[in-house]
């Protein structure tokens, strides 16, 4: 059945100051356009680019859904964001500036800036070291076990240089989720560290990388970079350390960047699904870095003057293309920092803000209404007046937490955005482009698919959902840097993303498409509870939550029902100032009754001061889930707070005591 959305389509906000403002109807004769020749329209953006060697086909579709992007031409991803900025002024300009997590006398301890050249010569020197001392050659892997710091987009960007591909693990993982991905993706080199900062405390990286080793036979030499400072163990012929090996590396040594094919595989990165084996996501190097070029240009309006910050871990995808590729390629001065951003104290994300001049703000949801539930004190000690332009990613912003940030730190006038994108799709498909052509805003949309991009929300069938009806969300064309395909799983790749809708690109995600042409992603669509028929998603009835007064952070489940099949349980945590209680859970209830409809009736309302999260800030819904139902959690060597589950656990327990009583 069709479901309705309820947000208020007619809420609009035109950000001041921007002057390349415009009505919904001439974006979408534009947007159009760029549809109906979407070849030649991202031929003409490539273009942009400096490539070795021209292209002679700018599309191969022979082979669907295997496309090609730009073939025959041939480029370089670590020259794109490194060399040609050290032929021009940019050579002495910033490039990366670092701040690690350690805090004394509220400054950080540990500052360290980077020009373009500075990161030139330590890509280089890492290349060199890559090709004369481990023989690392063009379509090798090497893989990537490393903590925020910056050795880690170099060694990302001197991989690039050789054509060696890389694959990079999220140093939250756990031994056996490295191993798995180690082993899927052929690595023969992996690179680590001692230790990482985290809260306070050292993570012993170097004994989880150990345990990984025990089950893979394909690594046979590890390198070792020296952050934490803690003892660990080097296993002779095997191990070695990066500051040993690095100083027998003249400062001088350079080389010469490889020249690959545009559809060459630039990385693999591992998407995890609650069931099967993590997925390798394939991504090229000319389609890839032709999709950043112009997503940083358009959505971020990025300039030279500007200082950028992605809050994401490099870990993750959002890491690779808005941290590392898409910021140096277009010359950006950007941020990153090494630890959690509500630590030592919740006002760290906004110290940093105003320590470095932020302009451009890209941060997460959760991340938002985390610093929410602390008050607004912490963002109001700090000058955030400088950042102008902002955007959130991960999951669908919820319209409280998007008003929250637009009014602290936004000062009601600057564009804020929401932008949806996957691993798969390798940069951002939906947003708004303040960089081209701005139209208003609507508090927690995504705006409009970007140029050369058709999406559609459609029904089971595939036909084309009305205005406000909640559908799924494909992309209708193909896009310079979607995936190669899923590593040594091609079959997998039709099966997972293109055989729901034949010819079509299948994201995973309900979507609403509002009388405006607004799109509004709602989130997974496994992630959905169906009462008495009715198919409610879980994003809904949180969005409903946080909108109350009290409500900081909200995860809803389903669990079991003779009558219903399932019923919603909300976990909740307050806002200061509020306090639980059975007048509160009453008014939550009724409240969720009034946004959503009678069917979103919440069977409970649990109170917590934190949720389990994954170390990207993710709500572990099926720990939570499993919770709910008194099932086994199952792994949970990513969350960020162990301690978490077992508060779940109890509230849950509590309140069973509560209705036995």
């Amino acid at each position: 059945m069709s479901v309705s959305w309820s947000l208020p389509f007619e809420e609009k906000i035109s950000p001041h100051g921007i002057q390349k403002l415009v009505s919904e109807d001439a974006y979408k004769e534009f947007h159009n356009k760029t549809v109906n020749s979407y070849r030649n329209f991202w031929a003409n953006v490539a273009l942009e680019l400096e490539w070795f060697k021209p292209w002679e086909k700018v599309l191969d579709e022979t082979n669907p859904p295997f496309y090609r992007w730009f073939v025959g031409g041939e480029l370089n991803a670590s020259y794109l964001c490194l060399d040609r900025h050290v032929k021009t002024w940019r050579k002495n300009k910033i490039a990366l500036i670092w701040e690690g997590e350690p805090m004394k006398d509220g400054k950080p301890v540990e500052v360290k800036r980077l020009t373009y050249y500075d990161l030139y010569r330590e890509v280089n020197r890492v290349a060199y070291l890559f090709k004369k001392r481990y023989n690392l050659k063009r379509g090798d892997t090497v893989g990537i076990y490393l903590p925020m710091i910056p050795e880690l987009p170099i060694v990302m960007l001197a991989a690039a240089r050789l054509g060696v591909v890389f694959s990079v693990v999220f140093s939250g993982f756990s031994a056996d989720a490295l191993a798995e991905r180690m082993n899927d993706a052929d690595a023969k080199l992996l690179i680590t560290a001692d230790g990482v900062w985290r809260r306070g405390k050292i993570l012993d990286l170097k004994s989880i990388a150990d345990e990984a080793l025990k089950k893979t036979n394909k690594i046979s030499k590890v390198l070792v970079i020296r952050r934490a400072g803690n003892q660990v163990n080097l296993q002779q012929g095997r191990d070695e350390l990066f500051d040993d090996v690095i100083n027998e590396i003249p400062y001088n040594a350079t080389v010469e960047p490889e020249s690959v094919r545009s559809e060459d595989p630039l990385y693999i990165l591992y998407t995890s699904g609650t069931t099967g084996k993590p997925k390798g996501q394939v991504h090229d190097v000319g389609g890839y870095m032709t999709l950043l070029h112009a997503t940083m240009k358009w959505i971020f309006d990025i300039r030279d003057t500007d200082v950028y910050w992605c809050t994401a871990d490099i870990g993750w995808v959002t890491g690779h293309s808005y941290v590392v590729f898409g910021p140096l390629m277009e010359g950006a001065t950007g941020i990153m920092y090494e630890g959690a951003l509500d630590f030592p104290q919740p006002d760290r994300w906004s110290s940093i803000i105003e320590r470095y001049g932020v302009n451009i703000f890209y941060t997460s949801p959760t991340a938002i209404r985390g610093w929410m539930k602390n008050g607004e004190e912490w963002v109001k000690k700090h000058d955030t007046s400088t950042v102008r332009l902002m955007h959130s990613v991960g999951e669908p912003i919820n319209p409280e937490a998007w008003r929250w940030l637009f009014r602290l730190v936004g000062r009601e006038s600057v564009p804020f955005g929401s932008t949806w994108w996957m691993t798969e799709t390798g940069g951002i498909l939906i947003s708004h482009t303040p960089g081209l052509l701005m139209v208003p805003m609507k508090p927690g949309t995504n705006g409009f698919p970007i140029p050369g991009v058709k999406a559609e929300v459609v029904d089971e069938n595939g036909n084309a959902q009305k205005e406000g009806q909640r559908g799924y969300l494909i992309i209708r064309n193909p896009w310079p840097g979607m995936p190669l395909t899923i590593h040594k799983d091609p079959q997998k790749f039709v099966q997972v993303y293109f055989s729901k809708f034949s010819g079509a690109f299948y994201t995973g995600d309900y979507a609403v498409r509002d009388k405006d042409g607004y799109f509004w992603v709602l989130g997974r669509a496994d992630e959905v509870i169906k009462v008495a028929g009715h198919r409610l998603g879980t994003y809904e009835l949180e969005s409903a939550l946080i909108q109350h007064r009290a409500v900081a952070e909200a995860a809803v489940v389903g669990v079991p029902d003779e009558v219903k099949g399932e019923v919603p349980v909300a976990f909740v945590i307050l806002r200061q100032g509020f306090k639980p209680g059975e007048e509160l859970r009453k008014e939550l209830r009724e409240w969720v009754r009034g946004k959503v409809g009678p069917v979103a009736s919440l069977k409970d309302v649990l109170f917590v001061s934190k949720l389990p999260k994954t170390r990207s800030a993710k709500i572990m819904r099926r720990v939570v889930q499993a919770v709910a139902v008194g099932k086994p959690v199952g792994d949970v060597t990513t969350l960020e707070d162990e301690a978490s589950v077992e508060e779940v656990k109890r509230a849950y327990s509590q309140l069973q005591e509560e209705l036995k009583g």
